[in-house]
C-alpha cells in the first residue's frame, strides 16, 4: 500500500510542474523532451526529484508516474481533462469557468 502523498522538503519548481503537466497528459518522457528541448534523462531525473518532493517511493508495486499524475493534479489542479477533444462522459459537467468536469459523485 502506498504511504500518504505529502509534499515533504520543498515545493515543486516551475520546470517540474511543466513536466507533470505533460506527464498528466498521458506523454512518455522521449515526448517531453522533445517538446521542451531537453534530454529524456533531464525529464527522468526531473519526474525523479518530482516524486521525492512528493514523498513517492519506487516499488515494483508502484507505478511511480501515475502517482506523480495524481498527486500533481490534487496539489497543482490539472488542464489535461480540458484539452481532451474527444471526451465523453455520462457525468460531464462544464464548469463555472467552462471547464469539462466529472461529477460522477454529485448523481
Amino acid at each position: 500500500m502506498v504511504e500518504r502523498i505529502v509534499i515533504t522538503s520543498r515545493e515543486i519548481n516551475p520546470f517540474e510542474i511543466l513536466v507533470l503537466g505533460l506527464l498528466c497528459e498521458g506523454k512518455t518522457n522521449s515526448a517531453i523532451a522533445r517538446e521542451t528541448a531537453h534530454t529524456e534523462k533531464v525529464i527522468e531525473n526531473t519526474i525523479g526529484r518530482a516524486a521525492k518532493a512528493f514523498n513517492i517511493k519506487s516499488d515494483r508495486d508502484t507505478n511511480v508516474r501515475v502517482l506523480l499524475a495524481l498527486a500533481h493534479r490534487a496539489h497543482h489542479g490539472d488542464t489535461a481533462l480540458d484539452r481532451l477533444t474527444d471526451f465523453t462522459c455520462s457525468h460531464l459537467e462544464i464548469g463555472d469557468e467552462g471547464q469539462k468536469l466529472c461529477n460522477r459523485d454529485s448523481h
